[in-house]
């Protein structure tokens, strides 16, 4: 599958459906090539030469769409990127390529004119991708020893956002924009994805639209799908190998897998080939966080046995029916008792549950009856709330209105 070439014309009638190939990944929606005056309006706002990587990118398509996944560090979290678009002239949404670089000029002008430093009104880093105002990648353009440089910005978000980025932070992602392509991968095929969003959903309905609507050939389509699923991650050849724990990205992607597919055993299977669960999985959230969150308590057991660290606030990540085995080894191993916990247990129909972190809680010196009474009623008067937007038909809800009106039965019936 590795060796996938494509003919003359194959490149040719993928280009006429929106597809472009660029430094091994798959480009789609791509727009024309880049105008020689147009490229010449971007090189005159930048402080250098833009880089010629970047240049040979435009000159194939000015822009287009990406599906891939990326994760970098940042502030101490695992945080991943959404490198979705590639700006372009003439879009009137957030991936304009003219408004970013506008936009760019008048921050760094605000930013001299605030430190009383001169300016020389151009940019040192160039926006060419992101997604929407939340994430953007920058091509160094200054001259000097980061020239061609691609880094990454993400936009912190408020402290109710748990485990997320805080604060706006930037990390390079490549030296050039070549290794930034290339740093583009799939945790998981998307032939036989673990959930229902996951990359490359995007490009495959997209494709199935070409195919459908606009006769694209499904040989061609195929072939370009099996190109595709090369950035795979695959860390199941150094897991075999018993190499995996000297591939520490490769093996989070196992971690991953493992907690999104629920899969107990391979989280034991991870452990036994001496893989570490210390430090964050997503965000902040260690494993057992996103574990817990994402309802996967085989694999949080698991984890919990392999001896994985448990954050002192994971109670409060509740949304599933949590059995009084793995409530008790979370406590056991770290978890503070929390009432609003209880809560969530309860709602959840995990009683058993609830009235362990009650316990946990009275011996913490906790009255929990009062406490109790108003975490409930205020979640209650949220669900309450959720419903009755869900039954306007103005709201949806990942739990649907039979799951809102379920949680909302447990609360009232539950008793401490």
């Amino acid at each position: 599958m590795n060796d996938i070439r494509f003919t003359p014309d194959e490149l040719s009638t993928l280009r006429q459906h929106g597809v472009v190939l660029f430094a091994d990944r798959v480009i789609f929606d791509a727009q024309p090539p880049m105008p020689e005056a147009e490229l010449a309006a971007v090189q005159a706002a930048c402080a250098g030469p833009i880089p010629e990587a970047l240049l040979g990118l435009w000159q194939q398509t000015a822009g287009g769409r990406l599906d891939y996944d990326l994760s970098l560090e940042m502030q101490g979290n695992l945080e991943a990127i959404s490198w979705n678009e590639l700006f372009w002239n003439g879009s009137d949404g957030y991936n304009d390529l003219q408004g970013w670089i506008e936009h760019e000029l008048e921050l760094a002008e605000e930013a001299a004119q605030e430190s009383g430093t001169p300016w020389s009104g151009k940019l040192t880093h160039l926006p060419f991708g992101g997604f929407e105002y939340t994430d953007r990648m920058y091509a160094v353009v200054e001259p000097g020893a980061e020239h061609g440089q691609v880094v990454a910005w993400k936009k912190g978000l408020p402290p109710a956002w748990t485990h997320a980025l805080h604060q706006d932070s930037v990390n390079t992602v490549a030296a050039e924009l070549h290794g930034a392509f290339a740093a583009l991968h799939l945790d998981e095929d998307p032939l036989a994805p673990t959930s229902d969003y996951f990359s490359g959903q995007t490009l495959l309905e997209y494709l199935d639209d070409r195919h459908e609507e606009h006769g694209l050939d499904l040989d061609l389509m195929d072939k370009l799908v099996a190109y595709y699923r090369r950035a795979v991650a695959d860390w199941r050849t150094p897991l075999t190998a018993g190499t995996l724990r000297h591939h520490p990205a490769l093996a989070r992607v196992a971690v991953r897998h493992a907690v999104g597919a629920d899969d107990g055993e391979l989280v034991a299977q991870l452990a036994a080939a001496g893989i570490g669960f210390d430090g964050p999985l997503q965000g902040s959230a260690l494993a057992t966080d996103v574990a817990v969150s994402h309802g996967a308590y085989a694999a949080a057991a698991a984890l919990v046995r392999a001896g994985a660290p448990v954050a002192a606030d994971v109670l409060r990540n509740i949304d599933g029916q949590i059995s009084p085995e793995l409530t008790q080894a979370l406590l056991d191993n770290g978890a503070e008792p929390d009432v609003q916990a209880i809560v969530k247990c309860a709602a959840c129909g995990a009683p058993a549950s609830a009235h362990l972190v009650a316990e946990a809680c009275a011996r913490a010196d906790i009255d929990v009856p009062p406490a109790f009474a108003v975490e409930r009623d205020a979640m209650l008067k949220d669900l309450e709330d959720t419903l009755a937007k869900i039954q306007g038909g103005a709201y949806s809800h990942y739990l649907g209105q039979e799951g809102i009106a379920e949680r909302i039965g447990h609360l009232q019936t539950f008793r401490l």
